[in-house]
């Protein structure tokens, strides 16, 4: 039993490890065309992600990774952006990215 507890807490604490910090998944995916601080409207098409609620963000980004979301005729685009997103990233990118809003 106690071995088996040890090992869950060391596979949670290795994937908790393994989720990157949002502000350098935006840096390296999301800033060229949402601006550093997701102000800008990507291609002057969307809307500004910073001012979005957290739940709206999730709920995106989860579309996107599946593939079933194409707002602003943009599918493709960010599909490839968000299909390498845990679902950890996707939670903490909702919750940082309104933070940016100045």
């Amino acid at each position: 039993m106690k071995k088996s507890l040890l090992a869950l807490t060391i596979l949670a604490l290795g994937a908790i490890g393994l989720q990157a910090d949002p502000a350098t998944i935006i840096k390296t995916k999301c800033q060229a065309c949402h601006g550093a601080n997701m102000e800008k409207s990507a291609l002057g098409k969307s809307k500004i992600v910073n001012t979005l609620t957290p739940e709206k963000i999730k709920a995106d980004l989860l579309g996107y990774k599946a593939g079933t979301l194409n707002q602003y005729k943009m599918g493709a685009t960010m599909w490839g952006q968000a299909k390498s997103l845990s679902d950890a990233d996707i939670d903490a990118l909702a919750k940082y990215i309104p933070t940016l809003k100045k």
